[in-house]
């Protein structure tokens, strides 16, 4: 099953919306392999947004990712970074849809309470990045059988 990186952002947790974002992934069967809340560091900003470091914007965008927790998980399903930022939504969140997370939960592409991997090769990085192999778990749901359908 294929995997992806899940943060919410500092404002995610602000606005005391952690269970009601990480119920919209339990709700699609979507397994929660890994998770945790962590204070990002400078460094692991710097990595994790290299592509943005050279932005105007990249000083705020440091100073809002590591100045209060976020939360990190991984998650696990069919075709799972697909149906993430299907349910996350577009980054521009004042251009998000009703029912998405960003669409629900913010008005704004800076402050956009959630990051999701944006491919499979990003998504295995991003899980390295920030789990170890022993902080992830497998298991099996006791109703396996009725989260896909048996000709997929």
């Amino acid at each position: 099953m294929e995997q992806t990186l899940i943060l919410i952002k500092p404002d995610g947790i602000q606005r005391g919306s952690v269970g009601s974002i990480i119920n919209r992934f339990e709700r699609k069967g979507l397994k929660i392999v890994g998770m945790k809340m962590i204070q990002m560091s400078k460094e692991l900003a710097k990595e994790h947004y290299a592509h943005l470091v050279k932005k105007p914007f990249y000083p705020d965008l440091e100073k809002f990712m590591t100045e209060h927790p976020i939360v990190a998980m991984v998650v696990e399903g069919k075709e799972s970074v697909e149906v993430v930022r299907l349910i996350v939504g577009p980054t521009n969140a004042t251009k998000a849809p009703a029912g998405t997370i960003r669409g629900d939960f913010s008005n704004s592409t800076s402050r956009n309470v959630i990051h999701a991997s944006d491919s499979k090769e990003t998504a295995e990085k991003e899980v390295k990045r920030f789990f170890s192999e022993d902080e992830l778990h497998s298991y099996e749901f006791a109703n396996e059988e009725y989260r896909y359908a048996a000709d997929e």
